[in-house]
């Protein structure tokens, strides 16, 4: 009984991770619509680069406690220069200029719209590796991408017969599920060898220089003159503790006991919480075009879902086949 109640406990954990996750998008948004009442100067000092700049220092302070351990001289003098050219090419790519695309995109359409534009990366990443990787494609999965694509052709031609006007923000999310397709595929492709919070630092440390330096020379010396502002830092941390924190805690407890199951229904139903958390957080209401549209693209994760069950596949495909559906154009934080 004591042990049943224990992995209860780790299955509430992924939940509240998953919702936390889901929110993270909303809640961005959330608080730079809040800067916008605090101006300084007539600026917003929550603005979305000081948002993303701020954020991914946070992130480093939060990977610096949870991965110090492994981060050491013997680990890193492993790492050859390929290996840095190529970590450094991901770190440009999903670090600076895809997360930068989101949160223009989040300023230029709504949450739904990111979300569901988002899901262009699985099958844009499956037709990356085909074309260039000489990945090898399954049936179901092919029939996947193509459902999926479906819908956001779907989405996107109803959405423009209703409003009959270009939507800058999914151009913005379009370009960014891209770049993140381009930036999985070579890290699948070349770094095997590197450990995950070895890939993650790095990818964030240089992504955060990167960020700067573009958003430096594109703005000027004085495009980040509020990111030190109190008002700023006291959100960003408030943020940083609930959405990056908590929100990766909680996920590394519950990958302990949870099952393959309860992780893949977690991060299937991550993009559906993350519509309803828009609409809770911001009075988001899908609309008919982003209703038809994400259906079809929730039964294109179901086929593959079926694949999965039909060859069998072990515990360890399962995670990775995970990690590829939801990629990382899904704002989670950080």
């Amino acid at each position: 009984m004591k042990t049943s109640r224990l992995l209860m406990h780790y299955r509430i954990y992924l939940w509240i991770a998953t919702l936390i996750f889901a929110a993270s998008s909303s809640v961005t948004r959330r608080i730079t619509l809040l800067g916008e009442q605090h101006l300084i100067d007539g600026r917003n000092p929550i603005s979305l680069c000081n948002v993303l700049f701020v954020g991914n220092l946070c992130a480093l302070i939060l990977m610096a406690c949870l991965f110090s351990r492994q981060w050491n001289r013997q680990t890193f003098s492993q790492l050859t220069q390929q290996d840095w050219i190529q970590l450094g090419t991901i770190g440009l790519l999903s670090g600076a200029l895809a997360p930068a695309l989101i949160f223009a995109a989040l300023d230029n359409t709504s949450v739904t719209n990111v979300v569901l534009f988002s899901r262009l990366e699985p099958p844009i990443s499956l037709v990356i590796g085909v074309l260039f990787f000489r990945s090898r494609v399954q049936r179901w999965t092919g029939l996947s991408a193509i459902v999926g694509f479906a819908g956001i052709v779907v989405t996107a031609l109803l959405s423009y017969t209703q409003e009959f006007r270009f939507d800058r923000g999914i151009l913005f999310v379009t370009i960014a599920a891209i770049i993140l397709a381009i930036a999985s595929n070579i890290s699948k492709a070349s770094l095997q060898q590197v450990s995950v919070s070895i890939f993650n630092l790095v990818r964030t440390f240089l992504g955060t220089i990167i960020f700067f330096v573009i958003a430096q020379t594109f703005y000027g010396s004085q495009h980040f003159i509020d990111a030190f502002s109190p008002f700023l830092w006291q959100w960003m941390l408030l943020y940083s503790a609930v959405i990056v924190v908590s929100g990766q805690l909680f996920w590394l407890k519950g990958l302990k006991d949870a099952s393959v199951a309860e992780i893949t229904l977690a991060h299937l139903l991550e993009p559906i919480a993350a519509i309803a958390m828009a609409f809770l957080i911001l009075g988001e209401t899908p609309t008919t075009a982003q209703f038809i549209g994400g259906s079809i693209v929730l039964v294109s994760i179901f086929i593959n879902l079926w694949d999965l069950f039909q060859q069998n596949r072990k515990p360890d495909q399962w995670i990775n086949w995970i990690d590829e559906m939801m990629g990382i154009a899904n704002f989670r934080g950080f």
